[in-house]
Order: C-alpha cells, then sequence, then structure tokens
C-alpha cells in the first residue's frame, strides 16, 4: 500500500508541477534578459556613471536634468509624432486589404496572401536605404513625380514634418503586411453562414464589415493596437540610417532624432550612462502609460447594434 500510495503521490505532483515546467523557460529567459537589465538600468539612472571612471549616486538629479532638457522633449515629440503617422495608417490598411482579401474574388489570391510577408522579411536596412533614395531631394521618384504636376522639390530629410513622414511610410510599408495576415486568419475563423444570414436580412457588404467583422476583430485589433504602440515609440534603425552626416541626431537640428537614438547619443555617444539610463526609464514610463491608455480605449469601446 505504501509504494501505491507514494507512487500516487509524485503522479499527483508531477501533474501539478509539470505546467510550471513547460512555462520555467520562458520565465527564466525573461528574467535574465529582460527583468535584470530592467531593473539594472532603474538602478544606473540614480547615478553619474562613467563607463571607464566613478560611479557617483545622484539620486533623482538625472531626472531632473531630464524635465528641463529641450533635447529630450523634442525627442519625445517625435516619437509620438512617427508613431501616430505610422501605426494609424498602418492598421487601417491592414485592416482594408485582410477584409478584402477574404472576401473578393481575386485571381492569385494564394500569391497575394503570401506577397504580405515579403515586407516583413525585408532587411531594416535594406528598406531605409530604398526609400531613402526615393524621398531624396534631386534624383527621388517622389519628387520626379511632383515634378510632373510642376512641383518643386522637396528636401524631406531637411524638414521636420517631411522627414517624420519619411519614417513613417517605412515603418507602414513594413509592418502592414503582418497585420493584414494577423486580421486575415481572425477574419477567416468567422463562419460564412453568419454573413450569408447578414445578406438574407438585407446587411449589404458596409454594414457586414461594421457589425459583423469587427466586432470579431475587436481582441485581434487591440493586440496590434498595443504590440503597434510599444514597437512604433521604440523605432531606432530607420531615423538612425536615413541621415549619413548625423546618425545620432537625424539631422542637423535634431527634426527627426526619437528617444531610442537620444538614449544611445547620450549613453553610447558621450558616454553619460546615468543619464541615458533616466532616458530609458523615461521611455518605459511612457510606453506602459500610452500601451494602458490604448488597451482601456480599445477595450471599452463597445460594438454599435444594427
Amino acid at each position: 500500500m505504501v509504494p501505491e500510495r507514494t507512487a500516487r503521490v509524485r503522479q499527483r505532483l508531477g501533474e501539478r508541477l509539470a505546467p510550471y515546467a513547460y512555462i520555467a523557460p520562458f520565465f527564466l529567459i525573461f528574467s535574465v534578459f529582460g527583468l535584470v537589465p530592467l531593473l539594472f538600468t532603474f538602478y544606473v539612472a540614480l547615478f553619474d556613471w562613467n563607463p571607464i571612471g566613478e560611479h557617483v549616486f545622484i539620486g533623482l538629479d538625472n531626472f531632473t536634468r531630464l524635465l528641463d532638457d529641450a533635447r529630450f522633449w523634442n525627442a519625445a515629440w517625435n516619437t509620438i509624432s512617427i508613431w501616430l503617422l505610422s501605426t494609424v495608417p498602418q492598421l487601417l490598411i491592414a485592416l482594408g486589404l485582410a477584409h478584402l482579401l477574404n472576401h473578393a474574388r481575386l485571381r492569385l489570391a494564394v500569391f497575394l496572401r503570401m506577397s504580405m510577408v515579403v515586407p516583413y522579411i525585408t532587411s531594416v536596412a535594406a528598406t531605409t536605404i530604398v526609400f531613402a533614395q526615393m524621398f531624396d531631394r534631386d534624383y527621388g521618384l517622389l519628387n520626379w513625380l511632383l515634378g510632373l504636376f510642376g512641383v518643386g522639390p522637396i528636401d524631406f530629410l531637411q524638414s521636420v514634418w517631411g522627414s517624420h513622414v519619411m519614417i513613417a511610410v517605412m515603418v507602414t510599408w513594413r509592418w502592414f503586411g503582418y497585420t493584414t495576415l494577423l486580421y486575415l486568419a481572425s477574419l477567416q475563423a468567422i463562419p460564412r453562414s453568419i454573413y450569408e444570414a447578414a445578406a438574407v436580412d438585407g446587411a449589404g457588404a458596409w454594414k457586414q464589415f461594421r457589425h459583423i467583422s469587427i466586432p470579431s476583430l475587436r481582441p485581434v485589433i487591440v493586440f496590434t493596437i498595443v504590440t503597434s504602440t510599444i514597437g512604433g515609440l521604440q523605432i531606432f534603425t530607420e531615423p538612425l540610417l536615413i541621415s549619413r552626416a548625423a546618425p545620432l541626431t537625424c539631422g542637423p537640428v535634431r527634426q527627426c532624432q526619437t528617444l531610442t537614438l537620444f538614449l544611445y547619443e547620450q549613453g553610447f555617444g558621450q558616454f553619460q550612462f546615468g543619464y541615458g539610463s533616466a532616458i530609458g526609464v523615461a521611455l518605459f514610463v511612457l510606453i506602459i502609460a500610452i500601451a494602458t491608455l490604448n488597451y482601456v480605449l480599445s477595450t471599452r469601446i463597445r460594438p454599435e447594434r444594427s
């Protein structure tokens, strides 16, 4: 009896511990490469930290300096502006394309769906180089097309809004295909009988889209909004590569320098690790705040009743 009871206890214990063992590798890797660096960043932000010199504890002085730094507020504005200009069109384009691919009878539909992955798997550096050439003031394709209508050349990189639009187009092109496939997979999970019943009741394509497709996609829409917010506010490579003369400031007047570029400039360009860590903490708080706000607004919006 004792061996049988011991075996049952071990079996029950194994069944209870097995789920935790399956997910333990993720939490272990996250702790080593995510949580520990994050906590260390908070710690370094409290110091005047020179990587090859002394580490002097200064408390919240780095954050006080941050609030009075016009470069920080400029980088924060650039980050939010580029994020809005890239995220909103990206999600709307992806939603429209997913609906089209799901309902329209198109030739080569499978090929079109597969082609949505091409921008996502393309190198960011290659994408940036191509778009920088397209938006070039003297030899760019876009300015050539504008010239056909009598519009003079526009120096996108040297203006605030021009550089923001340029980067936003790159981000939108790179991510809209991935988002489209997420929406398309969710749309294909909706039973066709629901659309057929709505059509019998007299609902047109627009009403079906508003009252069937959108409500069914709400969980995926919330997911893409949150992930786009997290990724968009951490944009780094595109603004770094488009300005060859001043890559860390993204132009002579910091017209498209984002918070991550400002962090890199202060931390690894000027070796002010404490101040750079304070910028990282501020970026972390900004991402959490905006992502939480987006999540709350997205989940509280109720679908309309027909």
